[in-house]
């Protein structure tokens, strides 16, 4: 059985917005050319590295920062600990020539040196990057191919993807899954941290630590989004709004709409991160990564959840981007918006019905719920930016997946006649059968109707 051996620190990564497919991705693959470099450039010699976007990426990639992401990957940046104002500065001045580590050779590049190359047909994925080395004469020393396939997974072509790595609980979809629940008389989050023991070899002590570290990121990413306003970068002078929202919160007297309110202003923060190219934790992705942390905030404030609690809750919300990222994509890319939000509004359905305490049948009725009513949703940023609709969509989508575990805490799932995994094979087929101006092109949808400038 072709198995899910993905790691929760996998779907969990820290890096830079706007997007994983466009920030993350380019980064570790600019970082990998990078790493085969040395030895490459004869002794004495000079070079200079050229860098070829495809498909998404160039259509997209100034607004999603993909050209200063290649450059800081070159400059030995990673994602996790980058310097996002470093970051920010890359590539303003076009005649600036940026020199990669010492250790790789005399080997330059400048903004010139990254070029936007929308077509991708030669390519089996939409985001595609090709690296190239060249001698003082211009002819090619070396290069090399990624794919950057979502959620800031990178496959480098021709690389034959290593074994599976053994775990002990071998699944593929959630009736499988329930099946090794049932067989062995295991807690949903019992059988994820077995396997994860497996494929990191952490003790269960160390991933509950892990999972604490990425509750605070996403509570960081919260915090600061709350504690910052004015414009966001790009032409759109979009402005920051969650503060306001929060604000606006605490002078409404009816509780409902004072709860919305602080879900919306906690998913709006986060999102406001993202689009701001500072430091998020995807979840699954970094267009969806203002939405689980927003839910997560509002239930640390509001229903005093617990960390340990939380993290069971991360664990399970996991097991849904495991089986969408497996068996469909999280990629916008590839399958539109559903992919990104939907997929981050089952997630957060399902932590909502760990956290409190629902069985594994309304865990996965919440997060079929959450999936199937962003069946079709179109990825259409607006000038190419992180921003309009991205940022609300992950405002709407945390409401979306507060009604889902509702609606499945209130009803009887052996009455429910759809499974999580019939909905996502609906989402791919969804996501193959729709028109490639609505996959993160910016060509159809709100980006074609919309003129923000």
């Amino acid at each position: 059985m072709n198995c899910i051996s993905t790691s929760v620190f996998d779907i969990y990564k820290v890096g830079p917005g706007p997007s994983s497919s466009h920030t993350i991705g380019p980064m570790r693959a600019a970082n990998d050319f990078l790493k085969r470099l040395p030895g490459r450039l004869p002794a004495e010699a000079s070079g200079r590295i050229e860098a070829e976007l495809f498909g998404s990426l160039a259509l997209t990639g100034r607004g999603h920062g993909t050209d200063r992401a290649v450059a800081a990957g070159l400059l030995g940046e990673r994602p996790e600990n980058c310097d996002i104002d470093r970051l920010a500065a890359l590539l303003r001045d076009p005649g600036q020539e940026y020199y990669v580590p010492a250790e790789c050779g005399d080997i330059r590049f400048s903004a010139a040196s990254i070029r936007f190359i929308p077509d991708r047909s030669e390519f089996p994925f939409s985001n595609t990057l090709r690296f190239r080395l060249l001698n003082q004469d211009g002819a090619e020393l070396f290069h090399e191919v990624y794919y950057s396939i979502g959620g800031g997974f990178i496959r480098r072509a021709g690389e034959e993807q290593p074994p599976a790595p053994d775990v002990p609980y071998r699944y593929r979809d959630f009736h499988s899954f329930r099946r090794l629940m049932e067989k062995y008389r295991l807690t949903p989050v019992e059988l994820l941290t077995a396997n994860e023991s497996a494929l990191t070899g952490k003790t269960e002590v160390e991933i509950r630590r892990e999972l604490r570290g990425i509750l605070n990121r996403m509570g960081d990413a919260v915090r600061c989004g709350l504690e910052t306003t004015g414009l966001l970068p790009g032409p759109i002078r979009l402005e920051r709004r969650a503060r306001t929202v929060l604000e606006a919160a605490r002078r409404r007297s009816r509780p409902d709409e004072q709860s919305l309110l602080q879900l919306d202003a906690f998913s709006l923060a986060a999102a406001e991160e993202n689009a701001a190219g500072h430091l998020v934790v995807t979840a699954p992705t970094s267009g969806s990564a203002g939405l689980l942390p927003g839910v997560i905030e509002y239930l640390r404030r509001s229903r005093r959840i617990g960390e340990e609690t939380l993290c069971d809750g991360l664990l399970v919300a996991a097991l849904v981007a495991f089986v969408a990222r497996h068996n469909a994509s999280i990629s916008g890319a590839e399958v539109g918006c559903q992919g990104e939000i939907g997929v981050a509004s089952a997630m957060a359905a399902a932590l909502l019905a760990t956290v409190n305490g629902e069985d594994f049948d309304r865990i996965e009725c919440a997060a079929e719920i959450a999936l199937e009513h962003h069946l079709g949703l179109s990825c259409d940023p607006v000038d190419g930016y992180v921003q309009i609709p991205c940022i609300e969509r992950n405002a709407v989508g945390a409401v979306t997946a507060w009604n889902a575990w509702l609606l499945a805490s209130a009803g009887d799932p052996a009455k429910q006649k759809v499974g999580f995994d019939e909905a996502l094979a609906a989402m791919y087929q969804t996501g193959r059968s729709m028109n490639p101006d609505f996959k993160e092109t910016s060509r159809g949808g709100l980006a074609a109707c919309t003129l923000c400038c």
